[in-house]
């Protein structure tokens, strides 16, 4: 959602981690550019509350107050328990296809707590496909996305409901 000096994205993931359930409520503030300024999220996993608010200015990442070392390299915040927030570096990059970019971004593992660097790749394959790596997880494959840049399919993870 378009907001006055730039973007929100909000939105909700229910899911299973293991046998536990996961709620997870989600806002993440840009400016106009797509550079993440803050991110919140608040829910529990399983039994246990889970509730982060990340924020980048000038000084660099914070988690819950507390600096983050390590992160000077990432602009975009990436959560980790859903695609919504590959639509930030969809956007922030700009790529037309045949086009290219390694994307580090700051990583946020509900389960661990913390927050550190994931090195993302994108690659625009066509109108609406981006070929995608993230080396840290061994994972690569096609991410189909809308014409706004949602992802719409992240395979073997992830699909949206039609």
């Amino acid at each position: 959602m378009k907001r006055t000096g730039g973007w929100t994205l909000e939105g909700a993931a229910v899911l299973r981690e293991g046998d536990q359930s996961v709620l997870l409520a989600y806002r993440l503030l840009c400016d106009a550019s797509w550079h993440t300024v803050e991110g919140q999220v608040i829910g529990w996993v399983g039994s246990r509350d889970a509730t982060f608010r990340i924020v980048r200015d000038q000084r660099g990442w914070t988690l819950n107050g507390s600096p983050v070392p390590g992160l000077e390299n990432c602009v975009d915040l990436d959560l980790g328990f859903t695609p919504a927030t590959n639509l930030v570096q969809i956007r922030r990059i700009g790529l037309g296809v045949g086009e290219a970019a390694s994307v580090p971004v700051a990583w946020l593992d509900v389960a661990g707590g913390s927050l550190s660097e994931l090195q993302q790749k994108y690659e625009k394959r066509g109108p609406r496909s981006y070929w995608y790596e993230a080396p840290r997880f061994n994972y690569q494959a096609e991410l189909e996305v809308d014409p706004d840049g949602f992802v719409t399919s992240y395979p073997g993870l992830w699909v949206a409901e039609r």
